[in-house]
């Protein structure tokens, strides 16, 4: 026997599997979870113009969709979901919230920028300003410094005369977000922010200002309403679901494949914890479709030892070697297996790239699983096999779920 081998084949087993089980509980706990799953609402928003005439941009409705995700912030709400759909749609989905109805309330009035003097007056209105009309560009010192465009250049000016040598403070909402100082008076209705600004900051009020200039007025398409209670009890009855059901796999796998099957058992269970890790680092959102494809993606790796160990044992039975076996039967079978795995990645690239919301999560998951199959339930398992007969030590063919006296001889 060569123990060199033997050491190392359980030394992998042994390392991976500690990792494993030392971290498997904070990378669960650590898993965001979605309405489905913890409670909470979903709506959909129509966006359109309040101003007649003016069109939806995809720069209005991304910056609108940052204002609501601003204000969800402001209220203390953790990580909410908002995003864009279409030409006109925007998702909302917040989970764990108590106070449903302010939070809606508060979602559904337009962002309201405004211009104000030292004393709180509103001096401007992001209605005063030209749409689009605010730039990003740079000074002679190659600072970032913004310029804006008002529809009523004796407004601008009377206001400037007015606040000359004092700030003139710019909010969304209630929020201030700059406080410029008003240098000179501006006769010509034309602009210019400029201070201590990282390009960003500047590109940030750049965008605001054109929303303010835009705003969008939000009407709901679509609400769902989640218990908090129903969310958790739908939890706890899929993860035991996919626990029982996961048992009985790996049970399966070694009653019928022996050792391969115990080689089987190590890499769903290393597959298992390598998608939870890149999972958590993703910040993903786990919800009910995702542990759909999470328990999916476990039977399409079964699926893969299935089709390499009955190939292994078909040439075994045939009077070839066990080491020659496990070679030709996992070269026959790779093919089968990429062929069946590719269909499912060409779909789960259609679904994520034509649906939405809680389709595209399963996509995602659907894609990490098949990727991550065959990394470790193809080749970890082959590497391991090979590892594991070279060494000597299993050389029975009964360990491999074959009979004497079903092998062949040459």
């Amino acid at each position: 026997m060569d123990f060199k081998r033997i050491l190392f084949f359980f030394l992998a087993i042994i390392v991976t599997l500690g990792v494993a089980a030392w971290t498997s509980p904070g990378l669960v706990k650590e898993i965001r979870l979605g309405l489905d799953l913890k409670g909470g609402f979903e709506i959909l928003y129509v966006a359109e113009p309040i101003e007649a005439g003016q069109a939806v941009t995809t720069e209005s409705l991304n910056e609108t969709a940052r204002s609501l995700e601003k204000r969800v912030d402001d209220q203390g709400i953790a990580e909410p979901e908002i995003t864009t759909e279409g030409k006109d749609r925007i998702r909302v989905r917040i989970a764990g919230v108590a106070n449903e109805e302010e939070v809606r309330a508060t979602l559904k009035k337009p962002a309201e920028l405004t211009f104000r003097g030292p004393d709180g007056t509103k001096e401007l209105l992001g209605s005063d300003f030209v749409v689009g009309g605010a730039t990003l560009g740079f000074d002679e010192n190659n600072r970032p410094m913004i310029q804006v465009k008002v529809k009523e250049a004796e407004k601008l000016k009377q206001v400037t005369e007015k606040l000359q040598g004092k700030p003139l403070a710019i909010y969304l909402d209630d929020k201030e977000l700059s406080a410029p100082v008003v240098q000179s008076i501006i006769p010509n209705g034309i602009a210019t922010i400029s201070g201590n600004y990282t390009f960003d900051e500047a590109k940030s009020l750049t965008d605001t200002i054109n929303l303010g200039a835009l705003p969008l007025k939000l009407t709901e398409k679509y609400s769902q309403v989640v218990g908090a209670s129903l969310g958790q009890l739908s939890l706890h009855q899929t993860v035991e679901a996919g626990l029982i059901g996961s048992i009985i796999i790996l049970l399966f796998m070694v009653i019928f494949y022996r050792v391969p099957g115990l080689v089987a058992a190590f890499t769903l269970i290393t597959y298992t914890w390598l998608l939870l890790l890149i999972f958590d680092l993703m910040n993903a959102t786990l919800t009910l479709p995702g542990i759909a494809a999470f328990v999916l993606g476990i039977g399409m790796a079964v699926d893969a030892n299935i089709i390499t160990y009955e190939r292994v044992k078909e040439e075994i039975k045939s009077g070839k070697s066990l080491l020659s076996s496990m070679k030709a039967g996992s070269k026959h079978s790779f093919r089968t297996i990429m062929d069946a795995n590719v269909t499912s990645l060409i779909s789960a690239f259609v679904l994520y790239s034509f649906g939405t919301g809680a389709i595209r999560g399963f996509a995602v998951i659907t894609i990490l699983s098949i990727v991550l199959s065959i990394l470790t339930n193809v080749f970890l398992a082959r590497l391991m096999m090979l590892l594991l007969i070279k060494s000597g030590m299993v050389k029975k063919t009964g360990y491999y779920g074959v009979k004497e006296a079903d092998i062949r001889e040459l």
